[in-house]
């Protein structure tokens, strides 16, 4: 039987307060989940953001959208990924239906 695969994309958004080195090392690592069981990923890093609201008394986040195609099994170990990391302040995943 084939794995069934779709569309997905993940905007996450790290502290602002973060220095660069960490914020590349934490982009790289989540980028490199996504490839190493996708067929086809984009990432756009949208930079440092003001927050619509304060999250845990920040106001700036760092924002990075990767839209990529996976088996339906990525997307829950990506989240529970992005849970498990505190540098991670807030993170969504959704299904592209074609």
């Amino acid at each position: 039987m084939a794995k069934i695969s779709a569309n997905y994309e993940v905007v996450f958004i790290m502290d602002g307060r973060l220095p660069e080195e960490q914020v590349a090392a934490l982009t790289e690592k989540f980028k490199t989940l996504v490839e190493q069981n996708s067929t086809a990923m984009e990432v756009e890093e949208w930079g440092k953001r003001r927050l619509a609201y304060a999250i845990d008394y920040k106001t700036e986040g760092y924002y990075v959208l990767v839209v990529f195609d996976a088996p339906a099994e990525l997307p829950a170990e990506l989240e529970r990924n992005m849970k498990n990391d505190e540098k991670i302040m807030r993170y969504k995943v959704t299904r592209h239906h074609a």
